[in-house]
């Protein structure tokens, strides 16, 4: 017999290294007691305005490109459509996610209300389809942004021509030195964010004002755009109209409002202060952003031609580092430039941030997503491989973007509005939910206007939705035999009926009637199944079923008799891991193995299996006996389970 080969003790070696540095960070925690996956208290807090400034790295960093993606879709139009967009974004989406931070002040957002607004599994598939949109909205954060930051790089005019041609691989570069920084190991630098949104606001303020006082010095020009709306559009409703139908294209916009309640953990005091610098955060980046957008959208639609906003032209994806070197020069445009790339690389890091707390925020604890992903590093090689794809797919166009990353977008606004609206309505404040109704209907006619007229955006946003789902529900199927129990506490009448004299042996009993008859035909059943004498003590097990979707329960024991018989009552998530933890638990606690005792169930297998993965239930007895198997390898140790 040939003898097998076994891998140099240096091989092993390696692969060890390389799995603990994936695996830094990864919270190993007893199989026995997986806790909750609770929210990290920040180690240290900020004043709002600094706050407001690593949102602002993502909100900000879209004026990028904004203005020149407003000119393209809507031509002459663009300052009216962008004036409709600042007016849903002061009185829809300012006022929507202000609502947001009340309710959720721990940072768990939108998605998080509609959770606890929908329980069960109403709320978890939700959120797991408002993950894909999530997902969406950030993964093209980080490649929009970058392919932008690209476009600043190659259109400097001191960038050599030659590298005109390595758009895509320029932004795979960025993409993977985002990467690299994460797997170093990030932490949320709100100085940086500081100082790169200062001066990136301030240089911004210098080109917009340069270039309105450049438009209104020319009214040729200003008459020339005059002309412009005139001749193409009949009049000012015509005019408002047709805005009205290109404005979901200009929906990147909208961005930084989600990653703005994301981080309302970071500001300085107690929850009610937290609120209020939250609220003032918001309020403040909003009205910065309305007024860059309306006074930006009106100088580059006077002041760059058309052609330039073109795939290909001076100004695509650029258009106020256009102005910036067409009107202040080279050498403050090349600043401007630097800044730009600056802010909107780190615009990728706030996208990759939020996406590692969203993840294991979620899925770990719904025990849709395998224990790895609780580390930092395997998600972002994971999400780096995604933004490598996406760039390829879209060539590292920014304009090309712009649909998915709309999409997603206004689905988490959308999702945020629906949410306020029925939290408003439960609460029985039905002028308030009225009023977000509105909010809420015109952010769907955005979406779905958006989607109609750019349908690339919902499909990479379905990929990612179809992508969670599977993954999601395999991994839940591969993780429904873990023990699952967070916490177990006996009452002092349980306490009592498990300190007894001898073997402690235990009926596991689906309860009915609960009545005498019930008891005692149960009773007789298993004595005479597992040949046990009428004096032998037995002991009642009853499992209720709450909340099946949950995958983590905390189980509180309670004794009680009735018509003679003792009975422990317990409710949980699932039947048989509940069993498996009070078993472990009374082991523990005696230092008896209790022996357990089931009746074979009756039915098709499968469909036992789809019960419990969906219900907590299913064929109970060799269920219980996997979950104990796997909680305690040792069977000297593994309580016994028999089955007559």
């Amino acid at each position: 017999m040939a003898a097998t080969s076994t891998p140099p003790a240096s091989e092993e070696r390696a692969d060890e290294k390389l799995r603990a540095w994936l695996l830094h960070g990864l919270l190993q925690s007893d199989r026995r007691s997986v806790g909750h996956h609770a929210d990290p208290t920040p180690h240290e807090q900020h004043a709002w305005w600094q706050v407001m400034c690593l949102t602002g790295v993502d909100y900000f960093s879209t004026l990028g490109y904004q203005p020149g993606i407003a000119a393209l879709a809507a031509g002459s139009l663009s300052p009216i459509a962008t004036l409709l967009l600042v007016a849903l974004t002061l009185f829809g989406a300012l006022p929507t996610y202000r609502a947001v931070a009340a309710e959720s002040p721990n940072g768990l957002g939108s998605l998080s209300m509609l959770e606890g607004l929908l329980p069960g599994w109403r709320g978890k598939l939700l959120v797991l389809f408002l993950l894909g949109f999530v997902a969406t909205a950030f993964v093209i954060t980080i490649t929009l942004s970058a392919a932008d930051a690209t476009a600043h790089i190659l259109q400097n005019p001191f960038v050599p021509g030659f590298l005109e041609g390595w758009k895509i691989p320029i932004t795979l570069v960025l993409i993977a030195l985002l990467g690299v920084v994460f797997l170093g190991g990030f932490s949320e630098a709100i100085g940086l964010a500081v100082v790169l949104v200062a001066v990136y606001l301030v240089m911004n303020v210098v080109v917009v004002v340069t270039a309105v006082v450049q438009a209104v010095a020319h009214p040729a020009m200003v008459g020339d755009w005059e002309h412009a709306l005139t001749t193409d559009h009949s009049g000012p409703l015509a005019m408002i109209a047709v805005s009205l139908f290109v404005m979901p294209k200009l929906a990147l916009g909208l961005s930084g409002f989600e990653t703005g309640v994301a981080v309302m953990p970071l500001v300085r005091g107690d929850l009610q202060e937290r609120v209020k610098g939250a609220r003032r955060l918001l309020t403040v980046a909003a009205l910065i952003m309305s007024v860059f957008l309306v006074a930006s959208s009106f100088a580059t639609s006077v002041l760059i031609p058309a052609k330039e906003f073109q795939e290909g032209g001076k100004a695509s994806g650029r258009a106020l580092a256009y102005l910036a070197h067409q009107y202040l020069g080279d050498i403050f445009g090349t600043l401007y430039d630097i800044s730009t790339i600056a802010i909107l690389w780190f615009a990728g890091a706030s996208a990759m941030a939020g996406l590692l707390n969203i993840v294991p925020r979620y899925l770990p604890r719904y025990g849709m997503a395998p224990d790895w992903t609780r580390a930092v590093r395997p998600l972002v090689l994971v999400f780096t491989g995604i933004a490598f794809a996406l760039t390829i797919f879209f060539g590292a166009g920014v304009e090309e973007q712009g649909g998915a990353y709309a999409t997603g977008v206004l689905a988490l606004i959308l999702s945020a509005a629906v949410a306020v609206t029925l939290s408003s309505w439960q609460h029985g404040r039905r002028r308030r939910a009225a009023g977000f109704g509105v909010v809420a209907l015109i952010l769907a006619y955005t979406a779905v206007a958006n989607i109609i007229e750019r349908p690339d955006g919902l499909q990479i946003a379905f990929f990612f939705v179809v992508a969670i789902v599977v993954l999601s529900i395999i991994s839940r199927a591969t993780r429904s035999t873990e023990l699952r129990v967070s916490a177990i506490e006996f009452d002092e009448r349980a306490e009592r009926l498990i300190d007894v004299p001898g073997k402690i042996r235990i009926i596991a009993n689906e309860p009915d009637a609960r009545d005498a008859q019930e008891y005692a035909e149960k009773d007789h059943e298993t004595r005479r199944n597992h040949h046990l004498p009428d004096d032998e003590p037995l002991l009642f097990l009853e499992i209720t079923v709450q909340d099946a979707s949950e995958f983590h329960s905390e189980l509180c024991v309670r004794g009680e008799e009735r018509y003679g018989y003792k009975i422990l009552r317990v409710e949980g998530s699932t039947i048989p891991n509940a069993i498996a933890a009070v078993l472990l638990h009374i082991r523990d606690e005696t230092g008896k193995l209790p022996h357990v005792y089931f009746h074979w169930s009756e039915g098709n297998p499968i469909a036992a299996l789809l019960r419990y993965l969906v219900f907590g239930g299913g064929d109970v007895a060799p269920l219980t006996r996997e979950v104990l198997r796997q909680a305690e390898p040792d069977d000297t140790r593994r309580p016994p389970v028999h089955v007559g």
